[in-house]
């Protein structure tokens, strides 16, 4: 069945780990009827954490879309992972949702995941809600975790619901709007008497509602200030306004182990919520066709790509232009996903969510739009990964073997980054942290059965010389026949003009004739490559060929390559050659409270702090840090800030490490040369 855009809804569910983000979408296609029973974590069996992964580990590490009809009303369901290393994730999901629930557990009260949330779907403007999980559960406190939650986010923080207890036990929910009290019955709400207990409390978070209310329009403030009381239609009126336009925050309650609260959430999305929108304006049913491709799955039954429809409208078969890459895709077979599961459609209309098969070219953040249009859609954002280790079959000769897995597995998750490096000689994988890199590592063994093993990534040292020497390398060679001969006197000397190799030649009266200048330089660069300390790459090198002899017969272009690689191992140990050590800039935000630990935290490291500043609430410190010293920062700042602190850190300079450093690393060279 297609839906009318005003009918469809897209809602992101979004927290901290393990908050009930995946049970409330559990709920909630039970209380729709999607499925016959509730699905648990626990047990591995919800529609939403399908990967195996997911299943294994008990928590969501993808964004997994769900549908459900409600008082004929689409509610498509986006429910994104809390891990803060699976962030990407996130953000795909915001691209396409047109609201946000922050999920919050009753015993937890307000967490960095909430706050998370709340920046995440400030920075795109869009409507949220809150919604207080796990009445049910001991400890439960819904008053306190509501007042955190106006404390931390404002006075436009209201409650919808709220619970009704019996001693410890919740056992029904009040709409604060009617004042009326339900309790489960089945898929469904029972009206119950209101408990005389409870209306001094329901009548003052109704005044916390009205108060919100009357700051959507200046006739609602005057009958506010008047002392009339709204009517339901009124608070309805203002509660959709003041939701699209961020004005209202509004608090929902529930169990969804019990379904308390699920279905008077469902009714507000249909009530309140706001109807799909791209880039806060409305869409365009009758346009010409175009979709946001906002996420990639890769398994081995092939490629499913998850799209928005933004105009007009997709049917399949259609054939539809990427403007990134000018090609065209045909979307033979397109279908409406229910987790893992999928079924077949003839449309996706405008400002719905749906999913095609067997993409050729179509990527994460790509555009699919009528050949008439042709015009990139705005794409997703992904943070730069911050944290590197080096990644190495177990069996050797597997490397092959990683490389074609991580290239699947790259083409659904752009937020990692895999390079072959051959001045460290390692694979190198970047992700968000440690849990994101062990997930990957997993996959590469579970779907395309290659075991490999984590270790810390190389630092790219470099090695200089600081002082000019001249020194001659002399090769002879004779055995039968034709003899090798070269002799070259080579000036080697510091130089600031550039990293790479500066070669000139000042020779007189032709003791190395000029055809055998190019051999020179090309043993000299070949002999940089690995330097005479650790054998880094030499930088800021002038070598100047001065003098020499040669042999009419026996001289040819390799005895001079050896000639001047053998000047090169006897002049540059002479030389007074350091070790150099790559210098990043680290800019880390940090809320105030966590600054001394992280200043005290860079001492530890050699950082050098180059000033503070503020950035939206944030403490922002910058500093130079040895890049060395920075390989588990991303792990290090979570714990130090319980996630709140982030961090960029790109490369500066090459700068002459400390002689305890220089022969740390000498030492460290050496060990791994003879273990090799």
């Amino acid at each position: 069945m297609s839906y009318a855009t005003s009918k469809l809804r897209n809602i992101c569910l979004l927290g901290h780990g393990s908050n009930g983000k995946t049970s409330l979408v559990e709920s909630m296609l039970y209380c729709a009827g999607v499925t016959d029973r509730l699905g648990r974590v626990a047990d591995g069996n919800t529609v939403s954490d399908y990967d195996p992964e997911e299943t294994r580990r008990k928590f969501s590490i993808g964004t997994s879309t769900m549908h459900l009809e409600h008082n004929k009303f689409r509610i498509n369901i986006l429910d994104a992972p809390g891990y803060f290393d699976f962030v990407g994730e996130v953000y795909q999901a915001l691209r396409v949702a047109d609201a946000g629930i922050i999920v919050v557990a009753a015993k937890d009260g307000v967490n960095v995941g909430a706050e998370k949330a709340w920046k995440y779907l400030s920075a795109r403007n869009l409507p949220r809600a809150f919604y207080i999980s796990k009445l049910d559960e001991d400890h439960a406190d819904f008053d306190g975790t509501l007042s955190a939650l106006r404390e931390q986010f404002g006075p436009s923080v209201c409650p919808l619901t709220m619970p009704v207890t019996q001693g410890e036990k919740v056992v029904g929910i009040v709409d604060v709007v009617t004042k009326k009290a339900y309790q489960v019955d089945g898929r469904k709400h029972k009206e119950i008497p209101l408990p005389a207990d409870m209306s001094d409390k329901v009548e003052e978070f109704y005044n916390i509602l009205a108060e919100c209310v009357a700051e959507t329009s200046e006739e609602f403030m005057e009958k506010y200030f008047g002392g009339e009381e709204f009517t339901s239609d009124e608070i309805y009126s203002a509660l959709s306004a003041g939701i699209a336009e961020c004005d209202i925050f509004p608090v929902f309650c529930g169990s969804a182990f019990m379904g308390l609260g699920t279905p008077t959430l469902l009714d507000a999305i249909t009530k309140f919520f706001p109807v799909p929108m791209e880039d806060g304006k409305p869409l365009d049913e009758n346009g010409p066709a175009a979709a946001i491709v906002y996420k990639t799955v890769s398994d081995q039954y092939g490629k499913f790509s998850f799209f928005k429809v933004v105009s007009g409208k997709v049917t399949s078969d259609m054939v539809l232009i990427n403007p990134r890459t000018g090609s065209t895709e045909k979307l033979s077979h397109i279908y409406k996903m229910q987790g893992k599961k999928n079924v077949e459609v003839n449309e996706i209309a405008c400002g719905d969510i749906g999913a095609v098969s067997k993409l050729s070219v179509t990527k994460t953040g790509d555009t699919l739009c009528d050949s008439k249009l042709n015009k990139a859609l705005p794409g997703i954002d992904f943070d730069e990964p911050c944290y590197s280790m080096a990644i190495a079959p177990k069996v050797k000769g597997q490397e092959d073997k990683i490389a074609a897995g991580i290239s699947r597995l790259s083409e659904e998750d752009l937020t990692f980054t895999f390079v072959n490096n051959p001045e460290t000689r390692q694979m190198v994988i970047s992700g968000a942290g440690d849990m994101h890199l062990d997930v990957i590592c997993s996959k590469l063994k579970n779907k395309f059965g290659v075991d490999v093993v984590l270790s810390p990534a190389r630092v790219p040292y470099r090695e200089k010389i600081c002082k000019k020497v001249k020194v001659q390398g002399k090769h002879k060679k004779q055995s039968g026949g034709h003899g090798q001969y070269g002799d070259v006197w080579v000036e080697f000397e510091p130089q600031d003009e550039t990293e790479d190799l500066i070669f000139e030649e000042k020779i007189f009266g032709g003791s190395v004739p000029r055809n055998f200048h190019p051999a020179v330089e090309k043993g000299l660069r070949d002999s940089i490559q690995k330097g005479v300390l650790a054998g880094y790459p030499v930088v800021y090198l002038k070598a100047t060929l001065v003098d020499g002899s040669y042999h009419e017969v026996d001289s040819s272009e390799m005895a001079f390559k050896t000639a001047a690689s053998l000047a090169y191992k006897a002049g540059l140990p002479q030389a007074s050659p350091v070790i150099l050590e790559p210098i990043g800039h680290l800019k880390v935000m940090v809320p105030d409270t966590y600054l001394g630990d992280i200043m005290s935290d860079l001492s530890k490291r050699r950082g050098s702090p180059l000033g503070m500043s503020v950035a939206d609430g944030m403490q922002v410190v910058e500093a130079e840090v040895p890049m060395a010293e920075m390989s588990s920062y991303a792990i290090d700042l979570r714990s130090m800030t319980q996630g709140r602190g982030s961090f960029t850190f790109t490369f500066s300079r090459y700068e002459e490490a400390p002689a305890n450093i220089q022969q740390k690393i000498i030492k460290e060279a050496k060990a791994l040369s003879e273990g090799e």
